[in-house]
């Protein structure tokens, strides 16, 4: 009986393999906790979504506080997935805008139903990965 030996190809394609389902696990966890923050709750006979980080956003100054921590988690997780400083920087902007205007008493409460940070940042990391929210449903 003859044993079964890996060549450095075959066990270079499974590193890349694995390399890849986590990467894809990693971007799918990013894309729901986008979804959850940003566009979870649809209202209906419209096209306007929201999600908890609107519903945060009533609480003063926690609830925008507690906004920015999930950006920051996020913007952390895109850092350890490589993404370069340029586009960490922008992501940055877009959780800081949320948290400052998001802030102001009602209007900021109108602006965190319509500016969407989180997912604002997901695309700039599934850019990066040349990657599109549509690939993370279909599994590519």
């Amino acid at each position: 009986m003859a044993t079964r030996t890996w060549d450095d190809r075959a066990e270079s394609a499974f590193a890349d393999n694995a390399d890849r389902l986590e990467l894809m696990r990693r971007l799918r966890r990013l894309h729901g906790i986008a979804r959850l923050m940003d566009t979870a709750i649809r209202i209906p006979g419209t096209g306007i979504r929201f999600g908890a980080d609107s519903v945060f956003g009533l609480v003063p100054v926690i609830g925008d506080a507690g906004g920015a921590l999930v950006g920051l988690y996020m913007m952390n997780e895109a850092r350890l997935l490589g993404v370069p400083a340029e586009k960490l920087v922008r992501m940055l902007a877009n959780i800081a805008a949320d948290t400052l205007l998001g802030s102001v008493p009602v209007a900021g409460d109108v602006f965190d139903v319509f500016f969407k940070s989180n997912r604002r940042n997901l695309d700039i990391v599934l850019e990066h990965f040349g990657m599109s929210r549509e690939d993370l449903r279909r599994g590519r």
